[in-house]
């Protein structure tokens, strides 16, 4: 069956832009006109794009945002691949190899990655902004877990990153009313790290994935690693991670500039290795 001629198919590539600059890559949803809900095609773009910059030494941090009046308006489950009659752990294996394979991917990233909300991030678009190392949002920007509007439990591991973003109490606020939060709220909470104009979005994002990008790559990937693991350690398990992260820094090229760096009162020059 073919597409009409009025109705083409847009191209994934243009429905998930996709540049690297000054070592950032920068990974932008690209739906407007349905305030970005995220398909099954554009989640898997997305992905990849995230694994391409975990295993690419020329990108150093990782940007994702959207165009429009929307971030992400939660999940867009048309063109997911049919699977027939539903069956008893159906939906229970779609959200595993969907949405909670996306935020993992953020979290599991080796590259810091910055959300620039620039508009409603709703759902698993509200998870997929919290997951972001950093999170920094236009004045117009809201946050919605709009799960309950709609009679569901939170998925795409909402009720794992809000109770350690903001405490449990707050997050069942959030998770059981379905407020709209509007971004000077979100960063008074902790949900968002800055908020900006709307004309300052993406001056603002750049100017610090490129500050990123010129840092210890390495080194902030283990801080990364450490930071995201430490809510489910132990002390004894913490420390002795913290001792293995930095035996292994020590052996990079950047950990040796910092520290010649510092004898010699200059400043270092990073390469990301």
């Amino acid at each position: 069956m073919t597409t009409p001629p009025d109705r083409p198919v847009a191209s994934l590539d243009s429905l998930v832009l996709h540049a690297t600059d000054n070592g950032v890559s920068w990974i932008t949803l690209n739906r407007p006109e349905a305030m970005n809900a995220v398909t099954w095609d554009q989640r898997e773009r997305v992905i990849s794009l995230l694994a391409e910059a975990s295993a690419d030494p020329a990108v150093r941090a990782v940007v994702i945002t959207a165009t429009g009046k929307g971030f992400c308006a939660g999940a867009d489950l048309r063109g997911a691949p049919s699977t027939g009659e539903r069956v008893p752990g159906d939906v229970a294996r779609t959200i595993k190899l969907g949405a909670q394979r996306l935020i993992a991917a953020v979290l599991d990233c080796e590259k810091p990655v910055i959300a620039a909300v620039n508009g409603t991030a709703a759902g698993i678009g509200a998870h997929l902004a919290f997951a972001c190392d950093l999170v920094i949002a236009a004045e117009q920007a809201k946050f919605i877990e709009v799960f309950v509007r709609r009679g569901l439990v939170p998925d795409g591991g909402g009720a794992y990153l809000l109770p350690r973003l903001i405490g449990p109490q707050r997050a069942k606020e959030l998770m059981f009313f379905g407020d709209s939060v509007p971004a000077a709220d979100a960063e008074r909470l902790g949900l968002v790290n800055r908020v900006v104009p709307a004309g300052e979005l993406e001056k603002t994002a750049r100017a610090w994935a490129e500050r990123l990008a010129t840092g210890p790559t390495r080194a902030i990937a283990m801080t990364k690693q450490l930071v995201n693991s430490a809510l489910e350690s132990d002390r004894a398990t913490a420390f002795a991670a913290e001792a293995a992260a930095q035996e292994i820094n020590m052996t990079t090229t950047d950990a040796n500039e910092g520290v010649a760096s510092f004898v010699e009162r200059r400043s270092p020059s990073y390469e990301g290795r």
